[in-house]
């Protein structure tokens, strides 16, 4: 394979930049093992005829004008507020914790004025908040915590909270009021003909061509281009050289429920004591399709399949940051992305860094084009038999 741009990754992260760039002159192959592009984002039309999220639940929300702005261009929106129900015990109640959510549990009255002075007097203060433990219990004490945060979080993520960095806890608050959105993002809509259309849109480019399954990692060795972008995980660019970076895996089961319009009064409710899977999505909320039947999808966390989510804690990062160094060492090479930066983001975080990194890779190959000579061969990209740079210096060392 021959071409300027290799973008390795058909999900948001490569997606944008490969759009950014081939907006500004550059031919980009995009490459994905997988048959289809959107990454887990990918959405269909299932057999019932119903349109899915195979790969779990994406609700698309933001606080970032540019980044609403930008994907505005390859898609019309239809507005959708995410709510979610939690299952204790017999009840259903709002997730986030707000006031419903505690008068509810506890057959209180509380109003916006007295909800802080229950918080207050169940959380157990912690000085520092280390873990999502501390955060959890620093906020609304114990019972709370078990109630709604331990059971969820060992299914999840395989570890108790107090093994999982503050950040797990930090992303879901607790409110004094009686705002049941799961989200409070000022942008907060669904791509109206759904995602895969949107990534058609943004990579119909005369610049760009796309291969499906295309496995990068074993194929590499005949590439030839001038750069990389590269999505993928971090860790399997380099052989794994200092093992293998943790991530915690998904399996969806997904269910069709014919002449069932409504099968929950949510898009998603989460089961954080009860179940094996962590929670149930109906798809017809998120996308306001009519349809005579309806079709949902459990999920049950895994240790082992394809990478989801990065597993925020110490040790992990600090694994991160020796493959971190290695990819600063590559020239040609950019490491975009969830996996390729190993950082928990939302959807719109993948697009704001890749926005940005399009940006920094057009400027670095804007001045090399206009210094290197017309019909300049293109750089060998390092394949599996050549390693990475960085690497080939590692096993140098080693001998």
């Amino acid at each position: 394979m021959k071409t300027e741009i290799l973008v390795v990754g058909a999900g948001f992260s490569g997606a944008v930049v490969a759009e950014r760039l081939a907006h500004h002159g550059f031919d980009v192959v995009v490459v994905d093992k997988r048959p289809h592009i959107g990454g887990n984002a990918y959405d269909k039309i299932d057999r019932h005829g119903v349109l899915i999220h195979p790969y779990g639940p994406h609700i698309f929300h933001t606080n970032s004008s540019r980044v609403a702005s930008y994907l505005s261009q390859f898609t019309q929106w239809r507005p959708y507020e995410h709510r979610v129900l939690a299952k204790v015990g017999n009840q259903l109640v709002p997730i986030p914790i707000n006031i419903d959510t505690v008068n509810r549990l506890y057959g209180l009255q509380h109003t916006e004025q007295t909800i802080q002075e229950f918080y207050d007097s169940v959380r157990e203060p912690r000085a520092t908040l280390s873990t999502s433990e501390d955060v959890v219990l620093n906020a609304v004490g114990r019972d709370l915590y078990e109630k709604f945060f331990r059971g969820y979080t060992r299914k999840h993520w395989g570890l108790d909270p107090s093994d999982l960095s503050a950040s797990v806890a930090a992303r879901i608050p607790t409110r004094t009021n009686r705002d049941d959105r799961y989200f409070t993002d000022t942008f907060q809509n669904m791509p109206l003909h759904g995602y895969t259309a949107m990534f058609e849109r943004m990579l119909d480019h005369r610049n760009i061509r796309v291969d499906l399954e295309f496995d990068f990692l074993k194929l590499r060795s005949g590439v030839r281009v001038r750069h990389i972008v590269y999505t993928g995980p971090i860790d399997a660019f380099f052989d794994h050289c200092y093992g293998a970076l943790p991530y915690r895996s998904l399996e969806f089961k997904h269910l069709h429920l014919a002449d069932a319009p409504r099968y929950q009064a949510v898009g998603t409710v989460n089961y954080p004591n009860d179940h094996d899977y962590t929670r149930i999505t109906e798809f017809k909320h998120l996308t306001g399709q009519a349809h005579s039947g309806t079709s949902i999808v459990m999920e049950y966390p895994r240790a082992e399949g394809d990478p989801y989510y990065p597993i925020p804690r110490p040790a992990n990062e600090a694994l991160f940051k020796q493959y971190e160094a290695l990819a600063l060492r590559e020239r040609h090479v950019s490491f975009v992305g969830r996996l390729a930066q190993y950082r928990y983001y939302n959807m719109d975080q993948c697009v704001g860094a890749a926005l940005k990194s399009a940006e920094t890779i057009i400027d670095k190959l804007g001045r090399a084009r206009s210094a290197a000579p017309e019909g300049t061969a293109p750089l060998v990209v390092p394949g599996m038999q050549f390693m990475p740079a960085a690497l080939q210096q590692i096993v140098a060392n080693q001998k």
